[in-house]
């Protein structure tokens, strides 16, 4: 049985009225546990000074000790407290493991994680710490890599990781994301890929073909798929019109080029905002299912 890596269990008080969806975690899981072809691991905590490999350590340690300026809090979009410290270092710790499962057997899967929009020295929209980065730099760190892609699909762009390998000529980002949405001061990826509000199946899946041949003519050693489902025509924060049949073509279509590249590679959940959310689940669900299906549990 392929391992999942999940810190859903860990809570983070949210005010009445929060837009961000916690439940979502569970509800993935649950969705998964239903067909006995996963095996569920409680993800462990980040070492801090592995995520100071692609964070500022003064912005890690005041994170942690909960003395970061209100602002940068408002920022985050998070009240801070004890809970929120350990969800988010089990949400990096989780891609941590799947990085590992994915360098031993093809393929990782983290539950969590996908958390671009946080910067070196901040965090933005719901992201503390960039997963993304810290599993590639601690494998960088390591010398098990030198290159590594990001195949960035949440509707919204990746700043936070575009910004931290935007000088970085061994890490090629692709971010394909709604054009007038969240960030609205965007970064510059290696390929950015600016979408029309109601971009719908047919052209959406046309871009991702043509784009993906130059991620992998990159040749990276480790690919990052951050497979946000917050395109889906159902997302109240979304603005594109894909359909959960569109959802599932983009997914076949990243997870043969993963696996006909045949290097590691690693999923993280990003966004999904649906209303009704249990459209977001099946569709986060749908991507596991997938990198099951077409690329094995070993």
């Amino acid at each position: 049985m392929k391992p999942l890596f999940y810190c859903d269990h860990y809570a983070i008080p949210l005010p009445d009225g929060h837009k961000f969806p916690m439940r979502k975690y569970a509800m993935v899981r649950d969705l998964l546990s239903l067909e006995n072809e996963f095996r569920f691991v409680e993800a462990p905590l980040a070492d801090p000074h592995v995520i100071e490999l692609a964070h500022d350590p003064d912005y890690v340690r005041r994170f942690l000790d909960g003395t970061l300026d209100r602002a940068v809090i408002r920022r985050i979009g998070f009240p801070w407290s004890e809970g929120l410290v350990k969800r988010t270092l089990a949400s990096v710790g989780g891609s941590l493991a799947a990085a590992e499962e994915a360098m031993q057997t093809g393929w990782g899967g983290n539950l969590a994680g996908g958390t671009h929009h946080a910067f070196r020295g901040e965090g933005s929209g719901f992201c503390v710490f960039n997963d993304i980065a810290v599993m590639i730099q601690h494998l960088r760190a390591q010398g098990r890599i030198r290159r590594a892609a990001v195949i960035d699909l949440d509707v919204h762009q990746g700043d936070g990781t575009a910004l931290i390998f935007a000088d970085d000529p061994d890490v090629l980002t692709l971010s394909m994301h709604g054009k007038n949405n969240f960030p609205f001061r965007k970064q510059t990826s290696k390929l950015d890929i600016d979408l029309p509000d109601g971009t719908g199946d047919e052209e959406y899946l046309r871009l991702l073909a043509d784009v993906l041949p130059r991620v992998f003519s990159f040749a990276p050693d480790f690919v990052v798929y951050q497979a946000g489902v917050d395109a889906l025509a159902t997302d109240t924060l979304g603005r594109l019109s894909l359909t959960l049949e569109g959802m599932a073509a983009r997914d076949e279509l990243v997870l043969t080029h993963c696996r006909d590249y045949g290097r590691p590679f690693v999923i993280t959940l990003g966004g999904g905002y649906s209303n009704p959310l249990e459209s977001t689940a099946q569709a986060h669900a749908n991507t596991y299912r997938a990198a099951l299906r077409f690329c094995g549990a070993t």
